[in-house]
């Protein structure tokens, strides 16, 4: 089992499992009780945004560029409002692969928004 850093935070160049991580860059030191106070991991209208794979699976181009559609029109809504839109959004996508006879590619839906107003 591997414990990931909390998010946010970088891979120190140090750390012994280094190369199972991708990091852009490495920090200097070890992270300590107090780094952890001080990050601001979301700043005034980030939304970080969850899903599963009945929401989108990751292996097609045009329907992430559809879907980061969707949350570009969304953006301004409450969090509730912009999880609702992309299961309904989700659930059209799934009519859409009963008409094409691909119900098997239908999987369960989450979505978790965490927006910061």
């Amino acid at each position: 089992m591997v414990q990931f850093l909390p998010l946010g935070l970088q891979i120190p160049e140090d750390h012994p499992d280094r190369n199972r991580y991708l990091s852009l860059d490495y920090r200097k030191r070890r992270v300590k009780s107090s780094d952890v106070v001080e990050l601001t991991l979301m700043n005034t209208g980030d939304i970080f945004f969850l899903y599963t794979d009945g929401v989108y699976s990751g292996s097609d181009r045009e329907e992430r560029n559809r879907l980061e559609e969707v949350m570009r029109e969304l953006h301004q809504l409450s969090a509730k409002d912009i999880c609702n839109a992309l299961l309904d959004y989700a659930l059209k996508r799934d009519d859409e692969l009963r008409r094409n006879g691909e119900q098997d590619r239908i999987d369960d839906k989450t979505v978790f928004i965490i927006k910061r107003h």
